[in-house]
């Protein structure tokens, strides 16, 4: 216990002789400048104004030169380390202007003590101005942390890891932090009491300041739900009917996710509704290399039918489908002459179809498609019949998911089926049931 005392007492000579070191330099240059001014002959009543503004334009010049000579220093020294590649943070820190906010350090040093020098003879507006710059002092390491913050999320972007992780999110969390510790600060140094003390104060506004922080907060979790989960990357193509969202998500932060839509219009949600409400990511296709064809043809039921071996023979001469109708009448063949079909009906044993070897050379054509994807399903099937006719349904996936390219492959491809319905003697089905006829203009005359 003595031992505390001692040293409670040693603390406090220290103290009393900082301040009378520190009171006695502010009386020597408060009186240097005096001495200076009345030797140049300026009029005593006004004496103490004017020795405030003489020494305010000294502080003003020093602490300029001050601030220029030190944020030149730092920017030369972060120039010289953009050369070595793996610093590129400091690209990003110029940018963010940190040198500006790290040179000011010393010039804030120096304004600090200068205010009992300048305003010694102002006791009542030197104390509102020490409040007032330990105010600003706040705000300035809010700033320089948020300037290295804001550094260290640019260069995070340009990893190919982060690029399309939502770190804004989580960077605007720390920021908000911090200006609320801030807040806290400020307050206490207004009403004379510790930070702790008005943290528990606060507690009993707790839950109005869950329901002010309310968006924040959802926005917090649904950002992390979507980050660990891998919901939603930067870059992905969603489509959500519900908000008319159909394009690319261009930024994730705590409160809104912003979407390109592919008309160029800007739609914004609350994160917290990629995790409530249902949509699709389009990011499985891009990873996947390919895109989806899924569309039928409905050929008419009534020209499905058998084929003799004259046909077959004119069959023959589609190159894509020759090998396979050699092939596959051995088999048939075989078939028939196992079970003794009688060939004389075409009904009995196994026989060609028009409609067979239509599905075959559309599955042959697909398949030597340049454009479509080889390690993709594909697949050529029937459908149930409907009142539209029996629907033929090409499934399968183009070798790019370019919207463009997709498009003008799907045409191209149903351009040539289509135009080869007719060479195995079949017909598409077209609704004729209203029929419009339109007159010529020599009809009319008639």
């Amino acid at each position: 216990m003595l031992q505390n005392e001692i040293e409670k007492l040693k603390e406090n000579v220290d103290n009393d002789r900082v301040e009378a070191l520190s009171q006695q330099t502010t009386n020597m240059i408060g009186e240097w400048s005096k001495d200076f001014l009345q030797s140049i002959g300026m009029p005593d009543p006004y004496m103490s104004i004017i020795n405030a503004v003489f020494l305010l334009i000294l502080l003003v010049v020093l602490v300029s030169i001050t601030q220029i000579l030190t944020r030149k220093l730092i920017t030369f020294f972060l120039k010289r380390a953009l050369k070595f590649k793996r610093l590129t943070i400091a690209r990003h820190l110029i940018n963010n202007k940190f040198p500006k906010y790290l040179a000011m350090i010393i010039p804030i040093s120096i304004i600090k003590g200068a205010i009992p020098i300048i305003l010694n003879d102002f006791p009542g507006i030197m104390r509102f101005s020490l409040k007032a710059f330990d105010v600003f002092l706040v705000f300035y390491f809010i700033w320089l942390i948020i300037s290295f913050i804001n550094s260290f999320v640019d260069t995070l972007k340009t990893k190919s890891n982060f690029k399309d992780k939502p770190i804004e999110s989580f960077a605007q969390l720390i920021k908000i932090f911090l200006y609320f510790i801030g807040a806290i600060i400020i307050i206490s140094l207004f009403v004379g009491k510790t930070p702790t003390n008005i943290l528990a104060g606060l507690g009993a506004a707790s839950a109005i300041l869950l329901l002010i922080f309310k968006d924040t907060i959802l926005g917090l979790v649904a950002s992390v739900q979507v980050s660990s989960n891998d919901m939603v990357r930067i870059g992905d193509w969603i489509t959500m009917p519900k908000f008319g969202v159909d394009g690319d998500v261009i930024k994730i932060n705590l409160t809104t996710v912003k979407i390109l839509n592919f008309d160029k219009t800007i739609t914004t949600i609350p994160p917290y509704s990629l995790v409530t409400e249902a949509f699709q990511n389009w990011r499985g296709m891009t990873d996947a290399g390919g895109r989806r064809i899924k569309r039928a043809i409905n050929i008419k039921q009534s020209t499905i039918r058998y084929l003799n071996e004259d046909e077959l023979e004119r069959f023959r001469k589609i190159q894509l489908i020759s090998d396979y109708i050699d092939e596959r009448k051995n088999t048939i063949d075989t078939f028939n002459d196992d079970t003794n079909a009688d060939r004389n009906l075409p009904l009995n044993g196994r026989n060609f179809t028009n409609m067979g070897l239509f599905r075959k050379y559309v599955e042959l054509y697909l398949k030597s498609h340049p454009q479509v994807h080889k390690e993709l399903l594909l697949l050529v099937r029937q459908l149930a019949p409907t009142p539209q006719g029996l629907p033929l349904e090409l499934y399968l996936f183009t070798a790019t998911t370019n919207w463009g390219e997709y498009e003008n492959i799907m045409s191209d491809i149903f351009d040539h089926v289509t135009a080869a319905v007719p060479y195995f003697d079949l017909q598409i089905f077209e609704d004729v049931s209203n029929p419009v006829f339109v007159q010529s203009p020599a009809t009319e005359s008639e």
